[in-house]
């Protein structure tokens, strides 16, 4: 498949750039499209259409903002057995998940988006004021490759619920869900120059974006280094900025708690697209005497951690997205067990990679040091350090101790324990006893793992500014309905 063109002001055109970047599919390692990448003007001219769409999309009645939104979410779900494909070959993930995670997720989402647009109370009073929320403006949504549909959908569906006009560049690995949302949105007649799409690398075409005078917001999900320099780049024009980096999340068993439970449960999250996850729980913290039955039964649970090919039922972990995620993964874990890390679950000679595919074995490492390189970064591959503690205090500095904050689970004897010891920890979002995931609730980090939130109420305030009206305290629209 070759991609000549994108879709700016309501209609597809061909790009202006030069270059072309090419999608790999990650089990059979070859390519199966390529991508005509934006160019300068091209991005000049997708801002140009949001710019002068916004007044039009800000003024539409909620009903009918959200009546679009839901013709999105329906020509989304006509696709969502392409979606799904185009996915799995891109990130790896396997098919059984793709459809689940990757796709019926978002198509929900967009759904749910529609729903908060038409219900939000846009106006409150505070004494004598009346404080509305009104749209940032232009927003430029830039998007990873680990979720493509997902993080778009948390970016574009929530900005379009708040009234506010986009310009997606996602990610050059996994582009092609962002093509399908475009020919989604064509199909349900939003008005031109609503949503935008662009395409190109992140250094040339995200930055781009970034310092554009035309857009008023960045919202990015990324790696934190990547999130620096659009940060800076944004801050040169003092825009608004939200950035959903990365993370180094832990897991704690507390004394009591089922071990059996919290060591299955962490695997499934370390492991879940194999491991390339933000919020993957990617260390396990154990009472220092439950350390070698942790050990013992990671050694059980990861042989259920069946590599091969994304699109087979009986698959549960895929190949990382590129090669170059593959050798990052590798020399992260060589470099561990130079340090005196050692393997107590899983690793290449228990679970033999495939013959293709960029593979890495799921991996449990133990005597990992809480300052190393791999207890103290995001590997975003499936690998677990699993660290023992003496006490909670411990426990509590340990998950505390890095320079992220994304997320974190707590399992006790009793939620009341989990609770609270949860209540010490320094991230956005903190699982207790295996709750299950709520999308509504607001998701983001502390520290190097980001500002902002995303999902839910949260994540469409995220795209709004707060106006305070000062009104005479007679004003009769400030007076308190009678009884």
């Amino acid at each position: 498949m070759e991609y000549t063109q994108t879709y700016i002001d309501g209609c597809w055109q061909a790009t202006t750039g030069a270059a072309t970047s090419d999608v790999v599919d990650s089990y059979a390692e070859t390519r199966f499209a390529v991508l005509h990448t934006s160019s300068a003007a091209d991005v000049d001219q997708a801002v140009a259409a949001a710019r002068n769409a916004l007044p039009g999309w800000t003024a539409l009645p909620a009903a009918q903002r959200a009546s679009l939104m839901r013709a999105v979410a329906n020509a989304l779900e006509a696709r969502a057995d392409t979606l799904a494909d185009a996915i799995m070959r891109e990130t790896g993930m396997p098919a059984k998940l793709a459809k689940r995670i990757q796709v019926a997720a978002p198509i929900s989402a967009w759904r749910r988006y529609a729903d908060l647009c038409e219900h939000l109370t846009a106006e409150s009073r505070i004494g004598h004021s009346i404080v509305r929320r009104v749209p940032t403006g232009v927003v430029a949504c830039i998007t990873p490759w680990n979720y493509p549909l997902h993080q778009v959908t948390a970016k574009v569906a929530a900005a379009l619920a708040a009234g506010c006009t986009v310009v997606l560049k996602p990610s050059e690995i996994a582009p092609l869900s962002a093509f399908l949302l475009a020919e989604a949105i064509a199909e349900a007649h939003l008005p031109a120059g609503v949503f935008n799409l662009v395409h190109g690398p992140g250094p040339e075409t995200g930055q781009a974006l970034a310092r554009h005078a035309g857009v008023d917001m960045v919202s990015f999900t990324g790696s934190t280094r990547a999130g620096r320099e659009i940060a800076a780049a944004a801050g040169s024009g003092l825009k608004r900025v939200s950035l959903e980096l990365g993370g180094k999340s832990a897991a704690i068993a507390l004394p009591g708690a089922d071990l059996a439970t919290a060591v299955k449960a962490t695997l499934a999250s370390c492991f879940l697209n194999s491991g390339q996850t933000c919020s993957a729980y990617t260390r396990l913290l154990v009472p220092a005497g439950d350390y070698a039955k942790a050990c013992e039964l990671a050694s059980q649970y990861i042989g259920a951690y069946v590599m091969g090919d994304p699109a087979d039922a009986a698959t549960r972990l895929g190949p990382l997205a590129s090669a170059q995620q593959r050798q990052r993964v590798q020399a992260m874990l060589q470099q561990a067990l130079a340090a005196g890390a050692r393997i107590v679950a899983g690793g290449p000679d228990a679970c033999p990679v495939p013959q293709r595919g960029y593979f890495v074995a799921p991996t449990v490492l133990g005597a990992v040091a809480s300052d190393a390189t791999i207890a103290q970064e995001e590997v975003f591959g499936p690998v677990l350090a699993l660290l023992p503690y003496q006490d909670t205090a411990q426990a509590i500095a340990l998950a505390n101790g890095t320079p992220y904050g994304l997320a974190a689970a707590v399992w006790g004897a009793t939620t009341e324990h989990a609770y609270d010891v949860a209540r010490h920890l320094r991230a956005g979002q903190v699982e207790i006893n295996g709750a299950p995931f709520n999308p509504d609730a607001p998701f983001g980090g502390f520290g190097q793992s980001g500002m902002g939130r995303e999902n839910g109420p949260h994540g469409l305030e995220e795209f709004t500014e707060t106006i305070s009206y000062q009104l005479p305290p007679d004003y009769p629209g400030l007076q308190q309905p009678s009884a």
